[in-house]
């Protein structure tokens, strides 16, 4: 006998999923509950209103994933000791979690959460922003400590970049194949983390620091 979803979180599968797909402002909480099979009064009950729905959207895939990029930085830091964590190292706290998830469940979140950027609203942009706290904290120290020699905002920069490349990974994968005529497969995720972290390791650490 096949088991009931809760009614909260089919609300935030098909929030998930329309948000993704017709953007925040897009998207009614009446189509949200037509498409959960649940009412109105659902949204208020398990969230209170459409913001904190939003949050909740993001808080589920982004605490599990935030959880995992720390630990794995513990790891890096830890197998380091006493000198600085290895750039690869670190990298691969930061990306591997991410492209896991999006590789299994997540293409429509990371399709989300780069619509969600491109939002006027700040309480949205807020809510995503806050759930990164502790790791731009903790991933930024450890990327100071194994890259001393480039300044701060350059480091920004450099990480940003890399951002823009694991979104462009996850979410256009399709793409890929087609431009290269079916020459990149990206069905192992193995070899496909060993290629961003090559470009990620590269653009971190080579050029000029400005």
């Amino acid at each position: 006998m096949t088991q009931t979803v809760p009614t909260r979180d089919r609300l935030l599968d098909a929030a998930e999923r329309l948000f993704a797909e017709h953007g925040l402002d897009g998207t009614s909480l009446r189509r949200i509950t037509t498409a959960a099979d649940a009412n109105l009064a659902a949204v208020n009950y398990h969230f209170g209103s459409k913001l904190e729905l939003v949050r909740a959207v993001f808080e589920r895939r982004l605490a599990p994933m935030n959880g995992e990029r720390l630990r794995l930085l513990d790891a890096a830091v830890a197998a380091a000791a006493p000198a600085a964590p290895d750039l690869r190292a670190v990298l691969h706290a930061f990306l591997a979690p991410a492209l896991s998830l999006g590789r299994k469940d997540g293409r429509e979140f990371f399709v989300l959460i780069a619509r969600a950027h491109s939002t006027p609203h700040a309480e949205v942009q807020s809510a995503i922003v806050e759930q990164f706290g502790d790791v731009i904290a903790r991933f930024g120290g450890a990327l100071q400590a194994a890259l001393p020699e480039v300044p701060l905002p350059e480091l920004f920069w450099r990480v940003h970049f890399t951002i823009g490349a694991l979104c462009h990974t996850v979410v256009n994968t399709d793409l890929l194949r087609l431009a290269s005529g079916g020459l990149c497969d990206d069905a192992d995720e193995t070899a496909v983390l060993a290629r961003l972290l090559d470009f990620a390791v590269a653009g971190m650490s080579g050029g000029a620091a400005r």
